[in-house]
C-alpha cells in the first residue's frame, strides 16, 4: 500500500520529487536482498535493556516515533503475529502470512518506562481501526500490542481501558493485546527508513493521513508530558444523546443486504437505482442505523450523479470527515458520528453558498417527511422548513 500511495501521488502531481520517490523506492527493493531474521539476531549492547513489541500500521512511522525518545537504544522494523517463518515483505504485504508490520523497541527502563512507551504508542495510531492504519489497509497493518511478560500485559490492558474511558474516541478502542511469540526482522531497506530517505519518508507520512488525524484528535495534547492518567477529553460525547450504535448482530438483522454493505463495509450503491436520488418531498434524512439527523431536503439539489446530493449537513456535529485513499486519488469520506456508518463522500464542486457536494448513499439513510417529524421525535427540526 505504501508503494501504491507513492505511485498515486506521482500520477496526480507534476512534482519531480514525488516521481523520484517512487522510482527510488522501487530501486531499493530491486537491489536489496530480502533478508528476514529472528529477533535473536538483533544486537543488544546493554544487557539491562528491555523489549517492547508494538504494531501500529506502517513500521517506518512507528520506528521513527520511538527512535527520537530518550531511553530508546534502537527500534527495529519487522513482522509479528503470523503463521509462517522468515516472511518476506512481499509475502506479508500480500496479506497471506497473518503477520502485521511491527516494531521492536529496545529501551532502558531506568530512563523510560513501558507505560510511557504505551503512552506514546496510543498517540501515534488510530486505536479504533483494527483493519489497517490510515492509508494502509489490511490485516498486515493492523495495530496490536505483543506483551513479553505479565507486567506488560497488565499495563497494556490498563492503558487501553483508560484510553477507552477517557472519551477521546467516539468508536471503541479496538487494539488486540496478545502474548509475544516471534519477531522477524524486516529487510534492510526498511530499517531507519526515515533517516536513509528523509524526503520520501516525509512525503509518505504527510500524505498517509496519520498526522492530520493525530492533530485533530489530540491537538496540543499530542506532545504532552507523560502521565499515568488519561484526562477526559473535551470531545467526549454526551451520555444523554439518544443516538447509539447497536451491537453487530442487531445491525445485521435490521439492515438489508445493500444497507449493510454500504454502511458497514464502505460499499457504494448504484447511481440512479437507489431510493432517494430523485426524492423531492420535504423532510430530513437520518442515519439508517442510529437515527442521528444528517441532511435536509432544504439543502438537497440535483447533481446529475444519480446519488442524493446536499450542500451541507443539518449539523456538522453528526458528521465525521476523514481522508480516503481507496482510489488512486485522495477523497474525503463522510461518516456518521455515533453510528460510524459509511455515508459517502464530500466534493468541492457543489453550488453556492457552500460550494460543496455531499454525495450520499441512499442505503445509508432513512427519510422522515416533514409531516412526520413531530410523531417520530424530530420536532426540533421543523424550523428548517419555516421559509
Amino acid at each position: 500500500m505504501k508503494k501504491k500511495f507513492l505511485l498515486a501521488g506521482a500520477l496526480l502531481s507534476i512534482s519531480v520529487l514525488l516521481a523520484l520517490a517512487v522510482i527510488n523506492s522501487q530501486t531499493y527493493e530491486a537491489i536489496t536482498p530480502n533478508v528476514s531474521t529472528d529477533s535473536s539476531d538483533v544486537k543488544i549492547v546493554n544487557e539491562k535493556l528491555e523489549i517492547a513489541t508494538l504494531a501500529g500500521g506502517c513500521f517506518w512511522c512507528i520506528e521513527a516515533t520511538f527512535e527520537k525518545l530518550s531511553g530508546i537504544q534502537k527500534a527495529v522494523s519487522g513482522y509479528s503475529g503470523g503463521h509462517t517463518d522468515n516472511p518476506l515483505y512481499t509475502e506479508v504485504a500480500g496479506g497471506n502470512t497473518g503477520h502485521t508490520e511491527t516494531v521492536q523497541i529496545y529501551y532502558d527502563p531506568a530512563i523510560i518506562s513501558y507505560e510511557e512507551i504505551l503512552f506514546r504508542f496510543w498517540r501515534d495510531i488510530d486505536p479504533t481501526d483494527s483493519n489497517g492504519q490510515f492509508v494502509d489497509r489490511g490485516s498486515e497493518y493492523r495495530p496490536q500490542i505483543f506483551y513479553h511478560d505479565k507486567s506488560q500485559k497488565t499495563l497494556a490492558e490498563k492503558t487501553r481501558k483508560d484510553l477507552e474511558q477517557s472519551g477521546r474516541f467516539i468508536n471503541p478502542v479496538n487494539v488486540k493485546i496478545a502474548p509475544f511469540e516471534k519477531f522477524w526482522q524486516a529487510e534492510s531497506y526498511h530499517q531507519d527508513y526515515h533517516l536513509k530517505s528523509p524526503l520520501r519518508y516525509k512525503l509518505y507520512r504527510s500524505g498517509s493521513g496519520r498526522d492530520s488525524f493525530l492533530n485533530k484528535i489530540w491537538g496540543k495534547e499530542l506532545d504532552a508530558e507523560f502521565t499515568s492518567k488519561y484526562p477526559l477529553s473535551s470531545n467526549k460525547p454526551s451520555l444523554d444523546t439518544p443516538y447509539r450504535k447497536p451491537d453487530s448482530q442487531t445491525i445485521r438483522n435490521m439492515l438489508s443486504h445493500t444497507q449493510y454493505k454500504v454502511t458497514q463495509e464502505d460499499a457504494t450503491e448504484r447511481p440512479f437505482q437507489n431510493e432517494f436520488w430523485d426524492n423531492q418531498i420535504q423532510g430530513i434524512y437520518v442515519d439508517i442505523v442510529s437515527g442521528e439527523p444528517l441532511f435536509s431536503s432544504v439543502d438537497k439539489f440535483e447533481s446529475g450523479t444519480g446519488w442524493p446530493s446536499f450542500r451541507k449537513p443539518i449539523d456538522k456535529q453528526y458528521i465525521i470527515e476523514k481522508n480516503d485513499y481507496k482510489m488512486l486519488y485522495p477523497r474525503t469520506e463522510v461518516r456518521s458520528r455515533y453510528a460510524d456508518s459509511h455515508l459517502g463522500h464530500v466534493f468541492k464542486d457543489g453550488p453556492p453558498p457552500t460550494g460543496l457536494r455531499y454525495c450520499i448513499n441512499s442505503a445509508a439513510l432513512r427519510f422522515i417527511a416533514k409531516t412526520e417529524l413531530v410523531a417520530q421525535g424530530y420536532d426540533q427540526h421543523i424550523a428548517l422548513f419555516s421559509n
